[in-house]
């Protein structure tokens, strides 16, 4: 199912507070646009491409390289920042610098994006919408785990980067999506939202199930074909039963509405025939 841009004709009376929304991560962009504030937003991050409407839009540099500048010349009523990635708080800071207050998102789980949603609801004067885009997330995802519950829960590796390997972490919301899609994921011990992890560890734990979801620049390298030839991994089931995935960054690795729809595919993978169509 593709998650539809949110147009509540029930709300369509709820004018927004603010005319002029900068965001400055790819999950805020969405959030903002799933919220029906497509017309409220000016700049956006140079990695920023959904939905294609923000073609349209002035550009503020990557989401680790914001031109403060550009921000501030585009007068924001509102500016939406992010942490969800190490070194973010360098373009805050930048901002802040020059005047602006961008106000803050970084969700650690799953249940933190509604938390956010209702947050940017409330600041751009739209806090019904953003209940209403909740609730239907909700329905979603709950959708997707009723679909896979009591079907066998196949250990799920999850790769954002392959040299060194990096997985999620405790403070990441793809533990959350995984159990919620009928999988268990390895390694979501550790304390950070992601981490290098050895990959004796991942061998000796001999994973059902090798998902990809390499980011930035390597999405377009990213290729099963490569974890099936890692020398040390001939034995690990996940190869030997030809289950490594290669999945969308911007399906998991922003934290928004879209998440909703990699759960549905990262479901139907895990149990295939089991999720909704």
């Amino acid at each position: 199912m593709t998650f539809p841009l949110f147009a509540p004709v029930d709300l369509v009376e709820e004018v927004p507070a603010v005319g002029r929304i900068v965001s400055l991560a790819p999950s805020n962009t969405e959030i903002a646009y799933y919220l029906g504030l497509g017309p409220q937003m000016v700049g956006v991050c140079s990695d920023s491409d959904f939905p294609p409407d923000v073609g349209r839009l002035s550009r503020v540099g990557r989401d680790l390289q914001i031109d403060a500048e550009k921000v501030a010349a585009l007068y924001p009523d509102l500016v939406l920042a992010s942490l969800t990635v190490p070194g973010m708080e360098k373009c805050i800071d930048s901002c802040l610098q020059r005047g602006l207050d961008p106000l803050i998102l970084n969700p650690a789980k799953l249940e933190d994006l509604f938390a956010d949603i209702e947050k940017v609801g409330r600041a751009a004067g739209v806090p019904g919408r953003a209940r209403a885009l909740n609730r239907q997330l909700r329905a979603e995802f709950a959708g997707v785990e009723g679909s896979v519950k009591g079907r066998p829960r196949p250990t799920v590796y999850w790769e954002w980067w392959p040299k060194p390997l990096i997985t999620a972490g405790s403070k990441s919301w793809m533990g959350d999506v995984i159990r919620l899609c009928g999988g268990e994921p390895l390694f979501v011990d550790d304390v950070n939202a992601s981490h290098v992890i050895a990959e004796e560890r991942i061998v000796a734990a001999d994973p059902e199930v090798v998902a990809l979801c390499w980011c930035g620049t390597l999405q377009r390298k990213q290729d099963p074909a490569k974890v099936y030839e890692r020398p040390a991994w001939s034995a690990v089931r996940a190869v030997l039963n030809r289950r490594v995935f290669a999945f969308d960054e911007g399906l998991f690795g922003r934290p928004g509405p879209r998440l909703a729809d990699g759960a549905q595919v990262l479901a139907n993978l895990l149990h295939p025939g089991a999720a909704l169509a």
